[in-house]
């Protein structure tokens, strides 16, 4: 039995495979100020209300883009679980050239989905990633990293502009039955949904142009990733997990 651990600002995703198949999956939120101890005995908490004995655990991974917190999600695996996680970072053997000018700089959660959607379209491919921020990942047709680009999420967007403004009220973050809104909720909801649309598309559109090669398949994962996939003229597939499989990936090529 596998554990394997997403670390992003707003949220941790944790998963359990047994073998290819992912059983059980939990999302709780990232607080900065969690102790190991906190998050070791969530964790063990969540494995027995799904029946699961973490003593069958044969080995755990993990990707963090919030350093702040690794070491107290990696403290609370080790000290209540009882295994020595793998950390995807620098120099780790993940089997894909990374074309960056400094490969350090990626985000762990990017190489990850890069490396499970290349394995499962064997194509070239761009990743869009919706978390806290959106990132677009390029990933060329002999599986190399090329780049991408990172765009504020939807969410935080949002929330910047109800703080950033006297009288706009906080929105739900829906689909509007219209693009011309006929008050103010449905104006914001408006402008951001079908706005994000446009800069998803607009950012593929521009990614593709510019890698100079052709095809190029269009993938989607995280939170919100169905929500504007369903809209986007280019996006192909939804993943919600396509992360922790990348991280089941990693573990058996680094095990």
């Amino acid at each position: 039995m596998l554990l394997v651990i997403d670390i992003g600002n707003t949220n941790i995703v944790l998963g359990v495979y047994q073998k290819e198949r992912l059983t059980h999956h939990w999302r709780i939120s990232t607080r900065a100020g969690g102790t190991a101890d906190e998050y070791g005995i969530w964790m063990i908490q969540l494995f027995q209300l799904a029946g699961l004995d973490p003593r069958d655990l044969t080995g755990a991974i993990a990707a963090s883009v919030v350093p702040p917190v690794e070491a107290a999600v990696l403290g609370g695996v080790k000290r209540h679980l009882r295994v020595s996680p793998l950390m995807v970072g620098p120099g780790f053997r993940t089997g894909m050239a990374i074309r960056y000018d400094n490969p350090r700089e990626v985000g762990a959660d990017r190489i990850v989905n890069a490396v499970a959607a290349y394995q499962r379209m064997q194509a070239a491919t761009i990743v869009v990633d919706f978390g806290t921020a959106t990132t677009f990942d390029l990933i060329g047709p002999q599986g190399e990293y090329m780049g991408g680009a990172i765009a504020p999420g939807l969410g935080i967007s949002m929330d910047a502009l109800f703080e950033r403004t006297a009288k706009l009220p906080r929105v739900e973050c829906v689909r509007p039955a219209s693009v011309i809104g006929r008050d103010t909720v449905g104006a914001m909801q408006a402008g951001m949904f079908w706005g994000y649309v446009g800069l998803v598309d607009g950012l593929i559109t521009r990614m593709i142009a510019e890698a100079g090669f052709t095809p190029v398949r269009v993938m989607a994962t995280g939170g919100l990733a169905r929500l504007i996939a369903r809209e986007s003229a280019l996006i192909e597939e939804v993943d919600e997990f396509l992360t922790l499989t990348g991280l089941r990936m990693l573990y058996e090529r680094n095990r």
